[in-house]
């Protein structure tokens, strides 16, 4: 009993592997604002509430990819679920998981962001 479970964990890693890297930041605004002139301003923002956005990207047999996993993707999407300007205490996580990673038949990346979205007034 003890060597068929052994056996099926050994299969199921090599079959299924994945890795997770986090990170925080301050704030992160949208791609297309100028987070220097906000700041410069010193204008006042209402806190929405929390957020979050995830973006996702494959390959398939490591050449042929699909979807969009950089950060800016996540942060948009986040910003507009909840009709925000900007993202505070930002939480980003970026997590590879391969699937037969020793031939690399199929690879899958997910970048996530938490924070909570502000809207300048």
């Amino acid at each position: 009993m003890k060597i068929t479970r052994l056996f099926l964990s050994v299969i199921l890693v090599t079959f299924i592997a994945g890795c997770t890297s986090v990170g925080n930041l301050g704030m992160v605004t949208r791609s297309t604002s100028d987070p220097g002139a906000l700041l410069k301003e010193n204008r006042s923002y209402k806190e929405l509430g929390r957020a979050e956005g995830q973006a996702c990207r494959f390959f398939i047999l490591a050449i042929i990819p699909g979807g969009n996993s950089d950060i800016s993707t996540a942060v948009e999407r986040a910003l507009d679920s909840s009709g925000g300007d900007a993202l505070l205490n930002v939480t980003t996580s970026t997590s590879l998981y391969g699937f037969i990673p020793i031939y690399n038949i199929v690879s899958y990346t997910c970048t996530t962001v938490k924070g909570i979205a502000i809207k300048f007034e």
